[in-house]
């Protein structure tokens, strides 16, 4: 095996398997949730979407993170590495303070945008609200997850994250069904998850940073740099979190017609979607920590080279996974649901969100390419071209003979296709290769 591969390997393979425990948090929700009933689904699948929105918007504080201690480490300076890491740590405390006071407050509304009717919504509010409670941990956890991926290490977020939701499922199955709870039992579970998980992965960055005399405290101008560098990213997030939302109204709008059924299919395929993404995205991960390293030593070959392979690495991993989604089309309904309406309606989507795949773990792997170099500023108006392409075809799918079938075509090949064209064209250039400590503005 090439040294090359070894390294992508090295990083990639927990990366992988840490990155589809993540999604089991939603995946366990769902499949417990699910046989509650129909409607608990698709409320679940209304709140799910909005917390992963606001989550969503915040993954700068890993993804920066990630890159700007890598590029420190690449150029041989540890402490400073780890001082930046720990600000980034601090300026995620604040954000999720933030964003649960508003979440909480504004839960009625944000679900109400919806419009899924009363008893849908009863749910959603149920969960969401108490869900919100675990937004603060949710953000340390990606600053802290960000710091140690920039140091190389892949390992400990696996540890965490395995442990994690190894907790959730039972904590949701003894909440929900031992206690009688319901969906609000599910909700409750997964905060204190989340909390335990934040706490192992935060005291692993204090004792780096003690080990290296990295100062813990918070640092105002340090927390204001990290803050003013995310913004391009924030507005590339918000831009394709914006798409997804999109697309969730345009099955809402499939959706009036009938009953739940159209909703809870969506929400099942966008949850298979999103793990097969978090898994297609541990070749993204190991590319935002080798390419800050490679380009903060000054690697600009390597830093090609390494490009080179990780693409291929993205759309062999795309074929398997697709194969993979296609094969248990079939047959994986039954995890979520006994409503035999929503299991046939499940096998089409999932026919087309496979064959989207090899595309996805190509543009995966260049975003992540582009999030290590810093380029986030192309990010930025790459996202908000791709939102302009994928937004009217969304809608006019949903007015299509069979809609929801035909939303999934467009997310899987306008959404993803504009992302692709993008991030090839720019990947073929030089603007992005900015070597040294300091990330590219």
């Amino acid at each position: 095996m090439k040294p090359v591969d070894r390294e992508i390997l090295r990083l990639a393979v927990p990366a992988f398997l840490a990155l589809v425990a993540e999604p089991m948090f939603l995946l366990s929700d769902a499949a417990i949730v699910g046989h509650l009933g129909t409607p608990e689904l698709a409320g679940l699948g209304v709140a799910a979407v909005v917390l992963q929105t606001v989550v969503g918007l915040c993954v700068f504080l890993a993804y920066g993170t990630t890159a700007s201690v890598a590029r420190h480490l690449g150029a041989g300076d540890t402490r400073a590495a780890l001082a930046q890491g720990v600000d980034g740590v601090w300026l995620a405390v604040l954000i999720g303070t933030i964003a649960t006071i508003g979440g909480v407050v504004l839960t009625p509304s944000l679900v109400g945008v919806f419009d899924t009717g009363a008893e849908v919504a009863d749910h959603a509010e149920t969960y969401l609200a108490i869900a919100f409670l675990g937004t603060t941990p949710l953000l340390v956890m990606l600053a802290a997850t960000g710091v140690l991926r920039g140091l190389q290490d892949t390992r400990t977020p696996l540890y965490v994250a395995v442990a994690g939701n190894g907790l959730n499922i039972v904590l949701n199955v003894v909440l929900v069904y031992g206690l009688g709870i319901g969906i609000a039992g599910s909700a409750i579970g997964s905060v204190i998850a989340q909390v335990l998980s934040a706490v192992w992965l935060v005291a692993v960055v204090v004792r780096a940073a003690r080990a290296h005399d990295a100062p813990l405290s918070p640092d105002p101008s340090g927390i204001r740099a990290a803050a003013h560098a995310a913004v391009a990213l924030v507005v590339r997030t918000l831009a394709l979190r914006a798409c997804l939302l999109v697309g969730t109204y345009a099955v809402t709008r499939v959706a009036t017609e009938g009953t739940d059924v159209t909703i809870a299919t969506h929400q099942i395929a966008i949850t298979l979607w999103s793990f097969l993404a978090f898994a297609l995205d541990a070749i993204a991960i190991a590319a935002q920590a080798l390419t800050g390293r490679a380009l903060g030593s000054g690697d600009i070959d390597g830093t090609r080279r390494l490009t080179r392979r990780m693409v291929q690495w993205g759309w062999g991993s795309g074929i398997v996974a697709g194969a993979a989604l296609a094969a248990v089309s079939p047959v994986i309904g039954a995890l979520f649901t006994t409503d035999p309406e929503v299991r046939s309606l499940l096998v089409p989507v999932l026919l087309v969100a496979a064959l989207g795949q090899p595309l996805a773990g190509v543009v995966f792997v260049l975003d992540g390419v582009l999030i290590g170099a810093g380029d986030g500023t192309y990010l930025a108006w790459a996202g908000l071209v791709v939102l302009a392409a994928y937004a009217p075809a969304a809608l006019w799918a949903a007015t299509l003979p069979h809609g929801l079938v035909a939303v999934w075509v467009a997310m899987a090949f306008v959404f993803m296709g504009a992302r692709g064209a993008l991030l090839v064209h720019r990947a073929r250039s030089e603007r992005w290769m900015v070597t040294g400590a300091t990330l590219a503005r």
